[in-house]
């Protein structure tokens, strides 16, 4: 084992990096219950939803130990899945068996960057200020639904979007559901927002909002979305936007986690380079092709990892014991299914604000890049779809760029990008 995962030559134990595991796992194991919901809301079977996170999470991870040997884990991404469910599926009206199909395919463009050359100029050639917008939009996107979960904001046909009534007592539920992850949140508490969501489904028994079904039980069956994926109908109904959708959020937020948490634990070289980088990608986009398969939206790195960094995670080893924690959870079905959506939407919230902490990196003096970040951060939520907000900032990061005389400054991949939007634009005008 020292030698496989050089324990020794990191400076970790077996002891050391069990505990790593249990400390990432604890704080990404929300999404046991918050994925199957979104999974459930595009018509995919609840049961074998939960099946899918936990198998896509658990496959995941191991790749990463294994082919990499990061402390990364992986499972279904926080984002994405929330495109693939409200905007994919329930925006654009397609169905989930293709938008898996999509995904899968996303998956295995990304698996061919991986092996090429393609993907360090890709990655390189984006701004690091349209990269902090897209993850922002993200976030922001992710908290326009959180807060619709919540019922504190509600469709209005004279302003659009209006705040809901105090007087529903799963909206105050809710709202103290965040105000509590909050504070778990800020107090360190490993697993807060996992605390935060039981408490808030355990408060919601006695007003009659939440409805206990048990803790224990066998796993659900996964055969209503086992390999029910549509490749032919993702190829065949213009489904090539989506596709580029997934491939260029999850190319970018692996990247983001992979350099951040190396960075954290000390593996990053001295020139700012990832060591087995592409492995590590391919573990992700290996991850992302078997989600899909599976019955699941796009599985990627999480930046949770870094609490298992912070708790002494330096080897794969981590990873795969967030990969053992994950299969022990199949047999928390009841109990997941039991959490009710008021009580997972802070959750979803919570994340938002994180996701949007990048903001804060942005060259903030410079017009012609924090003003394409933010765009691309506003039109991802305003347009409730997250390919059309990539799509609007990268031409702006163009034209801004432009009209200001600094056209060197665009990379060929943002070139690429824009004119693929602009096209896309047209197109479905």
């Amino acid at each position: 084992m020292d030698r496989f995962f050089g324990l020794a030559q990191r400076g970790t134990t077996p002891r050391q990096e069990v505990l790593a595991g249990l400390a990432t796992f604890l704080t990404m194991a929300y999404i046991v219950v918050v994925n199957p919901g979104m999974m459930a809301a595009a018509g995919i079977d609840h049961g074998a939803a939960f099946v899918a996170t936990c198998l896509a999470a658990a496959i995941g991870s191991t790749l990463m130990g294994l082919l990499a040997n990061y402390p990364i884990a992986l499972a279904p991404g926080m984002g994405l899945n929330a495109y693939f469910a409200f905007a994919v599926v329930g925006g654009m009206g397609v169905p989930w068996q293709a938008a898996l199909g999509a995904v899968f395919i996303s998956g295995m463009i990304f698996f061919a960057v991986s092996i090429t050359g393609f993907r360090e100029w890709l990655i390189n050639s984006i701004p690091l200020s349209l990269k902090l917008g897209i993850a922002a939009g993200i976030g922001f996107f992710l908290g326009l639904i959180g807060l619709r979960g919540m019922g504190l904001v509600v469709d209005n046909p004279a302003t659009l979007v209006a705040m809901g009534s105090l007087h529903n007592p799963a909206t105050l539920l809710s709202c103290f559901g965040f105000v509590l992850i909050a504070g778990l949140v800020a107090r360190g508490i490993t697993g807060g927002i996992v605390v935060g969501i039981l408490v808030t489904a355990l408060l919601g028994i006695p007003l009659g909002l939440t409805e206990f079904q048990g803790i224990f039980s066998l796993p659900p069956s996964l055969a209503p979305t086992f390999l029910q994926m549509d490749l032919a109908g993702a190829l065949g109904i213009g489904l090539v936007g989506i596709v580029f959708t997934f491939f260029i959020v999850d190319l970018l937020d692996n990247a983001g986690t992979l350099i951040a948490t190396t960075h954290r634990a000390g593996l990053m070289r001295k020139d700012g380079s990832v060591p087995n980088l592409g492995r590590a990608l391919m573990a992700d986009s290996g991850g992302a092709m078997i989600g899909a398969a599976l019955g699941t939206s796009t599985t990627v790195s999480y930046i949770e990892s870094a609490a298992g960094v912070q708790a002494g995670g330096r080897t794969g080893l981590t990873a795969l014991t967030v990969a053992v924690l994950f299969l022990l959870t199949l047999f928390l079905a009841p109990l997941a299914t039991s959490i009710p959506a008021f009580a997972t939407a802070p959750a979803l919230v919570l994340v938002a604000c994180l996701m949007a902490q990048g903001l804060r990196d942005i060259e903030w003096d410079d017009v012609t890049e924090y003003l394409p970040a933010i765009i691309t951060a506003l039109a991802t939520p305003f347009t409730f779809s997250i390919a059309t907000g990539i799509g609007v900032g990268f031409i702006a990061f163009v034209l801004v760029k432009l009209v200001a005389g600094r056209g060197r400054d665009v990379g060929g991949a943002v070139w690429l990008i824009a004119v693929a939007s602009a096209l896309r634009f047209y197109l479905e005008s």
